[in-house]
């Protein structure tokens, strides 16, 4: 159902990686434009992967003008018709794509080159840098600054950091120091896809989000990624623990940055055969103008499932805001979580 207020917060986003069931047959995302109670804001597609040919940028495992995702395009442009803005995901758990990225001029122009079609060819409103590898601090900001120079003030660049990469620039995945990035190229980032899942974060309480808005983060920047089922990862939390700590931050922080869910196809409570129930269960309870009729946030098919605000980061690091640390001097530090796989679309090779 399309929304006069989509760009509005708090945002509710949503990836789409796994495009088709084992049968080949198409997934598709017009669901969540047409059903009643639904307001995501943003779709992002994944995953874009630059290879070893710098011609040979694949979606998932295939060109992006195979004909496999003839469906895909088509459906995502409805989607934008109806005020949702989609954006392409670069990167991910398959490492490879920023290294290429993070060299000379003249290789950084050729693995470039491919990631700018794919943006001009499909209209894609953004671009969403998911960097789990190493990466300069220098490569990231001269990425950014291509894109924002080649499409425009209104392209969306967002990231998607580990929760505790947030906090720690020790616990991070990407090598380099988000909030320095935050206080050198913060005006061109609109928002961080931040993970708290998979080890790296913790939604079951609101604690860490307060951590790291006092930290000096605004929360309007600040996306609570969520795993949208258990099968996508560790870390998923029930419904009912969600709604309460949710509920709680979007009433804390008037500029509540919002959620995002990995992924679309098997999300709770509805799973494979009504998906779009999560984001239908979001808009109830995060946006609820936009839910109309729906009925009380998560008040059915509960039993479905297991089991002050800151505004100028670059201020309030300067101010040198400190975190406390519960468990500082008493304890080792946390241990890294192990490296991790996605496997989705239903083959080899396919990650976030």
């Amino acid at each position: 159902m399309a929304s006069s207020s989509r760009g509005a917060l708090p945002r509710i986003v949503i990836y789409h990686q796994t495009i088709h069931d084992p049968n080949g047959r198409h997934i598709s995302i017009l669901p969540l434009i047409s059903q009643p109670g639904v307001a995501v804001t943003h779709i992002i597609v994944a995953a874009l992967h630059i290879n070893d040919d710098p011609n040979g940028l694949t979606l998932n495992d295939h060109a992006p003008a195979d004909p496999r995702y003839i469906n895909l395009w088509a459906e995502l442009r409805i989607a934008q018709a109806s005020g949702v803005k989609v954006l392409g995901m670069l990167g991910g758990a398959a490492k490879g794509s920023y290294t290429r990225l993070d060299q000379d001029h003249s290789s950084f122009e050729a693995y470039y080159a491919p990631v700018y079609n794919v943006i001009k060819e499909r209209g894609l409103d953004g671009i969403d840098l998911d960097i789990e590898e190493a990466m300069s601090l220098g490569g990231v900001i001269r990425l950014i600054d291509r894109v924002r120079s080649d499409f425009g003030p209104d392209f969306l660049i967002t990231l998607a950091p580990v929760a505790a990469a947030l906090l720690d620039v020790r616990r991070n995945l990407s090598g380099f120091d988000y909030e320095a990035l935050e206080v050198m190229r913060g005006s061109q980032i609109a928002w961080y896809n931040t993970q708290f899942y998979c080890g790296w974060g913790d939604a079951s309480t609101p604690i860490m989000y307060e951590m790291i808005v006092a930290r000096g983060w605004a929360p309007e920047k600040v996306v609570i990624g969520l795993v949208t089922t258990a099968e996508n990862g560790a870390g998923f939390v029930p419904w009912e623990l969600l709604r309460a700590n949710l509920t709680l931050l979007n009433f804390q922080f008037s500029r509540f940055g919002g959620v995002m869910g990995w992924e679309y196809f098997n999300s709770l409570p509805g799973g494979k055969d009504k998906p779009w129930e999560w984001a239908q269960r979001m808009t109830s309870l995060l946006r609820p103008g936009d839910a109309a009729g729906l009925g009380e946030p998560f008040a059915t098919e509960s039993t479905r499932t297991a089991g002050a605000e800151t505004t100028d980061m670059s201020k309030t690091l300067s101010l040198g805001v400190q975190v406390a640390d519960p468990d500082l001097g008493t304890s080792a530090d946390v241990p890294v979580p192990a490296d991790f796989d996605y496997f989705s679309d239903f083959s080899a090779g396919t990650d976030d």
